[in-house]
């Protein structure tokens, strides 16, 4: 995910290609989106209309879960740096907690069970 104000479909789709030709040889499938553009169809994916996020920050912080609300990054001097607004705690704990600013509470549950399904020994707090 990255934050660019340009809400353009073209410029999301060659952020998307470059980073997928930079990372053609890994096995796993990589999901890149525009946060400053989130707003535009998650009401018709999600039926539910969102304010335009602000920054990647004010994105990540509307992530389902606090252990999944976690981004790093590389900084300008070729540190990691992370934003982790709930902590690192639930991580890695192995815990999922709801982060209830914008999912519902069956969203939340949906996504839950296919977790602690694929992860049997996650501790999943109700909603």
């Amino acid at each position: 995910m990255y934050y660019d104000p340009d809400l353009s479909v073209a410029k999301e789709a060659a952020t998307q290609e470059k980073i997928a030709q930079q990372l053609a040889g890994n096995q796993y499938t990589i999901d890149v989106k525009n946060e400053a553009r989130v707003h535009l169809w998650y009401a018709q994916r999600f039926g539910k209309t969102i304010t335009p996020y602000q920054s990647t920050e004010d994105a990540i912080s509307t992530w389902p879960t606090t252990a999944t609300a976690l981004g790093v990054y590389i900084d300008e001097n070729a540190r990691l740096q992370a934003f982790a607004p709930y902590g690192l705690n639930d991580l890695f704990m192995g815990i999922v907690r709801p982060n209830k600013k914008l999912i519902t509470a069956a969203v939340y549950q949906a996504k839950a069970h296919k977790w602690q399904q694929k992860w049997p020994d996650l501790t999943v707090v109700d909603w």
